[in-house]
């Protein structure tokens, strides 16, 4: 399956700042909005089917998490952007889903843009998917490309009555954040089993199809690495700027976040390496196995040799070859090449050639 590295800006070129036109990969759904109000007492959860109704709910003084599956609507995300208050340039970010990671701090809220990895075992390719924050005093609204169940655990979380509901919005976002970076460490073991196993394909019997993977593979954990290294400049500066929306208990969950990047920045590093590695060890292996074919052809071509020197000899056919008259000349020579080149092979035996 092909993938495109770049994505089409054509539609929207010669446009001014802030224009609104989605880039990314068309759909045909209706965008899907989850409401989720709550306190530590109580939690309601609605969906909305017009986002002109949010505003009725964004007001009120619990914490709101507006999630969004869909951001392929333009007038969608407008409408949701005027209710809170959202600076053109970050509706303008929202609909370009190429965005690297990165966070912006406006008046009043943090826009924060995350890369959710997906792997795809049919295929073995990596992709992603933006995941878009905006994090205010007291909601957070997230945007993600396609449905999916990155965040059902922090619904469960957040149903189930635990801690996260005694906290404010920005413990909230650190737990969507959270949940994103750990979908990191599933792609990066899912990706790791199949390494392992082309590691023994390439010690038992490499062949060309094996260099194509280990290629390949070098190709997938560049892409991933491209999302993983501005995702930690990210979450260094979450942890570390003096944001009145973000307080010190959430920083130093921030700062537990920004250590997993590090350790997944590691990790990619390492099967970097590795595949590097594996190419040498396919070069190795491939030159070691001619060396072997080589040497091969070289020791039947020597045992054969003086074979052809003696059958060359006796097949000049002069007429004074006193050997040519002889009963047991026949049986002779060939006794002697039999015997020329059993000594031959026991040499080569001896000094370990064969």
């Amino acid at each position: 399956m092909a993938r495109k590295l770049v994505v089409k800006r054509s539609k929207k070129s010669g446009a001014g700042p802030g224009t609104l036109v989605h880039i990314g990969r068309p759909s045909h759904r209706n965008p899907e909005i989850l409401l989720i109000r709550y306190d530590r007492d109580a939690l309601q959860e609605r969906r909305i089917d017009d986002p002109a109704h949010c505003a009725e709910h964004l007001g009120a003084e619990e914490v709101r998490w507006l999630h969004v599956d869909g951001v392929h609507r333009p007038e969608m995300v407008e409408t949701l952007g005027s209710m809170l208050g959202l600076h053109p340039l970050v509706m303008e970010d929202i609909l370009n889903t190429d965005q690297r990671p990165k966070v912006e701090d406006y008046e009043g809220y943090l826009y924060i843009v995350l890369r959710l990895p997906h792997y795809d075992a049919e295929h073995e390719q990596i992709s992603s998917e933006q995941i878009s924050l905006v994090l205010g005093e007291r909601f957070v609204l997230s945007l993600q490309e396609h449905p999916g169940d990155v965040f059902d655990s922090v619904r469960e979380r957040l149903r189930s009555g635990r801690k996260l509901r005694l906290m404010q919005a920005d413990a909230l976002a650190y737990a969507l954040i959270d949940a994103v970076v750990d979908r990191y460490f599933i792609v990066l073991e899912q990706l790791g089993d199949r390494i392992e196993v082309l590691e023994d394909e390439l010690i038992e019997r490499p062949t060309s199809v094996t260099l194509n993977r280990i290629h390949h593979f070098k190709r997938e954990m560049l892409m991933l690495r491209k999302s993983v290294w501005p995702l930690r400049e990210v979450l260094g500066r979450l942890s570390r700027d003096d944001s009145p929306l973000i307080t010190t208990d959430t920083r130093l969950f921030l700062r537990d976040v920004f250590d997993h990047s590090v350790h997944i920045m590691d990790t990619i590093d390492t099967v970097r390496e590795l595949l590097a590695n594996m190419l040498d060890i396919y070069l190795s292996s491939l030159s070691n196995r001619m060396n072997e074919v080589m040497k091969m052809l070289t020791l039947i071509a020597t045992v054969f040799m003086p074979l052809t020197f003696i059958a060359g000899i006796y097949g000049m056919n002069f007429v004074h070859m006193p050997e040519l008259h002889w009963p047991w000349a026949y049986p002779t020579v060939l006794g002697l090449m039999l015997f020329v080149a059993l000594g031959l092979v026991v040499f080569f035996r001896r000094r370990r050639w064969m």
